[in-house]
């Protein structure tokens, strides 16, 4: 198996978690949705729902980590980082993937697992409510999700060590991303001048090469 074929299969399996874990916003909608018309319409509030949602929502955050990291969507100073050559970027988060990511991540990953195994062996209850719902298999999410982030941080931490020798970012697995506002706005504007029009689409390249910078390159 080639690098970047290494490299894509874990993109792979980070993405797929990452798409399962999305359909939990629709679990989320659909519940408060249906809280709302028992307690305001009905008169029936459920006394479940706030650990319900919460755990929910806490699934989504967690599970959702290890593809935002695949799409090199968390948030970082690109004020700054934009501006190094690819090899400077690499070295700077070779030193931070190693010096921060992993053992915290690592000890998320020990952490979690004692909490879970805990939590199962006394099968614990939220304790918010008088008949809370059960929390063990939320629990249980912690240590999956850092161990999925980890995965991916190691996937990362490859990409620079290729980077370092290249000087250029191996591609990622492209998913779905955001249509380019300026880009957009061309299209939908036949009025506008043409010094204006060329000033756009430069900044739209300027965009596309600092995003390719961060390592996302064709498929």
């Amino acid at each position: 198996m080639t690098t970047q074929k290494f490299l894509y299969r874990i993109d792979a399996i980070s993405t797929w978690f990452g798409k399962g874990a999305a359909w939990l916003v629709v679990m989320l909608m659909l519940l408060v949705c249906a809280e709302v018309f028992k307690r305001y319409l009905l008169n029936m509030p459920t006394a479940w729902i706030f650990d319900a949602s919460n755990m929910l929502y806490g699934s989504l955050f967690m599970l959702c980590g290890a593809y935002t990291l695949a799409q090199n969507g968390h948030v970082r100073g690109d004020f700054l980082y934009s501006s190094m050559k690819p090899r400077t970027q690499a070295a700077f988060d070779l030193i931070l993937y190693v010096v921060f990511f992993i053992p915290g991540i690592a000890a998320l990953v020990y952490a979690g697992t004692t909490y879970a195994g805990a939590s199962w062996r006394i099968l614990e209850h939220s304790a918010v409510t008088a008949d809370g719902p059960p929390i063990y298999p939320f629990k249980t999410v912690i240590p999956i999700a850092g161990a999925l982030v980890l995965l991916q941080g190691l996937a990362e931490i490859v990409r620079c060590i290729v980077c370092l020798k290249t000087g250029e970012w191996p591609a990622r697995l492209k998913d779905v991303a955001e249509i380019d506002v300026v880009e957009q706005q061309l299209a939908a504007s036949t009025f506008i001048d043409d010094d204006v029009r060329r000033q756009a689409i430069a900044n739209a390249a300027h965009i596309d090469e600092a995003a390719r910078q961060r390592g996302f390159g064709d498929k």
